[in-house]
């Protein structure tokens, strides 16, 4: 099984660098290992987990996760459908990931919380490979409540496997969560995470979130239409991960386009952030994975871009990084 996991892992590697700008070339590469290193990281390691935009089950694009990696911290940004199955072929054990931030409630960002609460418990790396501390989660208000509920939906699998049965220790199963506002919520071990309010129209609060660590950044704009205020916290960062719609694809499939559309964003608008921006690298997620998103986002932005892709690796350091994964999805 390791043998089968390594040659599924290998990759192609890109590198970015701010000016100028030319279109990445492919190099084949191995990256991606099962476990966080005996030294911490000295850079940061985002994961596009699930990059898919909307409810629907598409088998290409799993839902809206994405894993960061800071030293020896773990942090992953909504839970779409997925999500632990995403983790687990990337070598990733579910026990590890014990916090967890929410952009918003909507269904495509939380539905997986309830297999990552249990199984993150059990542990996907073997007897004793468990989650050990609470599980954490931050996010708008209404995810205490959302929270505590799920704790009840499941009660009786939680008594058996704690009390009567397997006996796991009772530790990992706990939840703390959190109703969030505006500002820092983390920040030890040299990991900063802020949250910021975003526009997502009459779904509100919703919010984006910066990671900061050793001089390194990366913003998660979450679901938005433009927000001066993500720009505005977006200030110097490294990369930035922005959601967008295809405005094509959505009026075709239905009368309530418009509305849609009106909480996102487009491919132009998304440029233009971009453009305002600078990041050193713009990426895609909650996005279409077409050329006509690429097409469109290069009438307003002409810096290094990374379409929205499940799996993708991006290593934020002297230099910028993105390992395709190029096993089975």
């Amino acid at each position: 099984m390791k043998k089968i996991l390594v040659m599924a892992v290998l990759a192609s590697l890109l590198t970015f660098t701010a000016e100028p700008f030319h279109e990445p070339q492919m190099l084949a590469t191995q990256t991606l290992s099962t476990a966080l290193p005996s030294a911490p990281l000295d850079h940061l390691k985002v994961v596009l987990l699930g990059s898919a935009a909307g409810p629907l089950v598409n088998l290409q694009q799993f839902g809206a996760s994405t894993l960061v990696e800071a030293g020896n911290v773990r942090l992953l940004f909504d839970c779409g459908r997925g999500a632990t199955l995403r983790l687990v072929q990337m070598g990733i054990n579910t026990g590890s990931i014990s916090r967890l931030f929410l952009t918003h409630l909507h269904s495509d960002h939380v539905i997986q919380i309830p297999d990552l609460l249990l199984t993150g418990w059990l542990g996907t790396g073997g007897p004793g490979s468990g989650r050990l501390v609470p599980f954490t989660v931050w996010g708008p208000e209404g995810t205490r409540a959302m929270m505590g509920h799920l704790q009840q939906a499941f009660v009786f699998d939680i008594h058996m496997r704690r009390d009567l049965d397997e006996k796991i220790q009772g530790e990992g199963i706990k939840v703390i969560s959190h109703d969030i506002k505006q500002g820092v919520l983390l920040d030890e071990q040299g990991v900063r995470v802020t949250a910021f309010l975003v526009d997502h129209g009459i779904v509100a609060p919703a919010f984006g979130y910066r990671v900061d660590y050793r001089g390194r950044s990366v913003v998660l704009s979450g679901d938005t239409r433009v927000s001066e205020n993500l720009v505005a916290f977006s200030k110097g960062v490294d990369v930035l991960i922005h959601e967008v719609v295809d405005p094509d694809v959505i009026r075709a499939r239905g009368p309530d386009a418009e509305a849609i559309i009106a909480h996102h964003t487009t491919p132009e608008e998304a440029g233009e952030i971009f453009t305002r921006v600078k990041p050193r690298l713009a990426v895609y997620s909650h996005a279409p994975a077409t050329d006509a998103v690429f097409t469109k986002t290069r009438t307003t932005y002409a810096g290094p871009l990374q379409g929205a892709e499940d799996l993708l690796t991006i290593e934020i350091g002297e230099t910028i990084t993105v390992h395709r994964f190029e096993g089975p999805k």
